[in-house]
């Protein structure tokens, strides 16, 4: 873990290092180049040759450092080692305490405990427990029973937590006093202050598959992945209709409505032959990801 910076590194905009740190307001003196970092005043000052070692570079009080810490000795962790992976564009960002640190990956520094897919966490730095989150003996039975599944490890303690799930786009939303619904396989994080349970889509039949979602309900904030760029249709301007495997969540005040047509089976949807699409109507949104997902083939 870095300091708590506020800002981030950008490209020089005077052109003599490669990058220069921008504190939010402002460019300061504190330049990248190489992949050593050091002081150099804007409009001025020496040039890239005369540049001072890490180890002896201290950054300014409420400065972040986007270099490894000297260890003891004097030796530095990144001494010979150059290239755009140890130049500071790729270190950690803690502007915020759960934010994206790019577009496939989310860091949630921990404050209260959160839930979290088992298996997405990549890294963790700090005194982080993880623990198996069933939800109760109701959760485990509509698990079992609906195949919805949502396998969830609680995160508690100090730290902070990386998470990423099959290198999908990763997207954060803030619930307030809301409602939001979403097929459990999109399901990436979320606030333990949020409610959870999974509840039949409105409108299915307790045989039909894919008729089963899990919904989030109160104040907090939920991470979600997509496969690919999605689309967010608006249910009030219109009937909306989403294939079953591509639709990923929706506001929970929405009606719904299951639509299947056997006819049309072999044109629209991927499905098991008929296309089997949810029907939405009211006033939300409603969270479309251009992908059905993998497609396991049947035996003829």
């Amino acid at each position: 873990m870095t300091g708590p910076g506020q800002g981030n590194w950008h490209p020089d905009p005077e052109g003599r290092f490669d990058y220069r740190w921008h504190d939010g307001q402002q460019w300061t003196d504190q330049v990248s180049h190489h992949g050593q970092v050091h002081s150099s005043p804007l409009g001025g000052g020496p040039g890239p040759q005369a540049q001072a070692s890490p180890a002896q570079y201290q950054p300014e009080q409420g400065q972040a450092q986007h270099q490894a810490q000297p260890v003891p000795g004097g030796a530095d962790g990144f001494s010979g080692i150059t290239g755009d992976l140890v130049d500071g564009r790729f270190s950690e960002k803690e502007a915020k305490p759960i934010a994206n640190q790019n577009s496939k990956l989310l860091r949630v520094r921990l404050g209260e405990p959160f839930m979290a897919r088992q298996g997405s966490m990549v890294a963790y730095q700090g005194n982080v427990d993880f623990a198996f989150e069933g939800g109760g003996a109701s959760k485990f039975l509509k698990k079992a029973l609906t195949g919805e599944g949502l396998p969830l490890m609680r995160c508690q303690g100090q730290g902070d937590v990386f998470l990423a799930e099959r290198s999908y786009d990763v997207h954060l939303l803030n619930l307030n006093n809301s409602g939001l619904s979403i097929s459990g396989k999109n399901v990436l994080a979320f606030s333990s202050s949020l409610d959870w349970n999974i509840e039949r889509v409105k409108g299915g039949s307790m045989v039909a598959g894919g008729l089963f979602n899990t919904t989030l309900r109160g104040s907090g904030w939920v991470a979600l992945t997509t496969d690919g760029p999605p689309v967010v249709l608006n249910a009030a301007e219109a009937p909306t209709f989403a294939d079953t495997n591509a639709v990923v969540a929706w506001s929970a005040n929405l009606q719904t409505q299951l639509k299947t047509s056997f006819k049309a089976g072999a044109l629209i949807g991927r499905g098991s032959g008929e296309a089997m699409q949810v029907s939405f109507y009211g006033n939300g949104f409603v969270i479309v990801q251009p992908s059905e997902g993998i497609q396991v083939a049947t035996a003829q």
